[in-house]
């Protein structure tokens, strides 16, 4: 008997897990520390590091079973593998076998491209990934994927499924001489589905939208605003911001400490609903939204009112780095009093975004672009940018929130303001 691999914490009220995916398979050399499988929470995935240096022994549960912090899902044996002990005994008896002549009886047509077990766990394929590469007829094996530690992901068959590929000859033309042939029913192109099990962050991320829903009076209020400014002193002092603090400067840290300066003259903003008390909060911690290879997540700048422009952007940065490589943890997305979220990134227009529970309020960011505006007297074209702030009614008069959505309008277009506390 090897050595168990238990579930480890996973961060405060966190009692189960998704087990996500295997990362090795029995007889696979593990070095210590090395993650073995991939577990999905609420919240963010975690991965189970061997506890010993050795040979990954059995897997005791499956992928997308639901296990308990605590519980023991693999072995691991301490010490060396010899390769002769990564092969099965499947695997010899096929080594062994003849190959198959060609009076044996002809195999059904394959759609795509079958791949075994065997290969799907030596290129580390997950059950999405795997059923992707037999519908495109992708080989997996000539890919690179762009996943944690080079996983190829769903995105990167499709990319290659739609690669140019060299045309395929024509079908030489029917002789004059031929039988006309019936007419062909007419092809009706790939109509397959594919059913995936949600992931447990999809799960929590649906519920808690819902419940937002279900609970708040939501309403969305909407204004512009005019770059022009932001833009400026981006342009103006971005090489001496980076050269100081080695960091870029963005817009993010313009909006933080325009929603923290808004929310000193509008309070209700920054508050939530405890049952039949209001409690407001003395500090800003931000929510931003932060795209990530498995959805969107949430990680909380805390203290943001306290903070420096250069200490929010280093922050967005590092939370943006941690989520791409998927080392997110529980408590970096824990807590928030309001959310930022960006969709301009992705080129949205316009939204009325959702607010995260318990939280009372939300700034929706749009993308930049050249409108005419009228400015004394005259249209001329600036880059404006749409804002919506959506909040919770029963806590937020409508005023309140106009009020708020005002305050950062102003702080944006004359950024002195954000100096000088106005």
């Amino acid at each position: 008997m090897g050595i168990e691999v238990k579930v480890p914490a996973l961060g405060e009220s966190i009692t189960e897990a998704t087990l996500g995916q295997w990362l090795k398979k029995p007889g696979d050399a593990v070095a210590l520390d090395e993650p073995i499988a991939s577990l999905e929470t609420d919240k963010v995935s975690v991965d189970v590091p061997s506890p010993v240096a050795g040979t990954f022994g059995e897997a005791l549960v499956g992928e997308g079973d639901t296990v308990n912090v605590g519980a023991v899902i693999a072995t691991v044996s301490e010490g060396s593998s010899a390769p002769a002990q990564a092969m099965t005994a499947t695997q010899s008896s096929q080594a062994a076998a003849p190959a198959p002549t060609q009076a044996s009886a002809p195999a059904a047509p394959s759609h795509g491209n079958d791949i075994t077990d065997e290969q799907a766990q030596a290129l580390r394929l997950s059950p999405a990934v795997r059923r992707a590469v037999q519908e495109s007829g992708v080989d997996p094996a000539g890919l690179t994927g762009t996943g944690k530690d080079g996983r190829l992901t769903k995105e990167d068959v499709a990319a290659a499924a739609s690669a140019p590929t060299a045309k395929t000859p024509a079908a030489p033309a029917p002789s004059a001489t031929a039988a006309p042939a019936q007419a062909a029913a007419p092809a009706t192109g790939n109509r397959s589905e594919e059913r995936i099990r949600m992931t447990r962050l999809r799960q929590t991320v649906a519920k808690r939208l819902k419940d937002a829903q279900n609970t708040a009076a939501l309403l969305t209020t909407f204004n512009d605003v005019d770059m022009t400014e932001v833009i400026a002193a981006r342009a103006r002092y971005k090489d001496l911001f980076e050269k100081k603090h080695g960091i870029r400067l963005g817009f993010m840290g313009f909006f933080v400490k325009a929603a923290a300066l808004a929310a000193r003259d509008v309070p209700a903003v920054n508050a939530r609903i405890e049952g039949d008390e209001i409690v407001y909060s003395n500090y800003l911690d931000v929510s931003v939204a932060v795209s990530a290879p498995k959805g969107l997540v949430v990680p909380v700048i805390r203290s943001a009112d306290q903070m420096s422009f250069a200490e929010i952007e280093k922050a967005i940065a590092g939370y943006g780095k941690k989520a791409k490589d998927g080392t997110l943890t529980a408590d970096d997305m824990k807590g928030g009093t309001f959310t930022i979220s960006n969709g301009g990134v992705f080129g949205s227009l316009l939204s009325t975004p959702i607010i995260n529970p318990p939280q009372s309020a939300v700034l929706g960011m749009h993308r930049i672009e050249e409108r005419p505006v009228v400015k004394d007297g005259q249209i001329v074209a600036r880059p404006m940018m749409y804002l919506a702030l959506s909040y919770d009614h029963r806590l937020i008069d409508g005023r309140e929130a106009v009020t708020f959505l005002v305050r950062i309008k102003e702080a944006i277009e004359d950024p002195t303001r954000l100096l000088i506390d106005l």
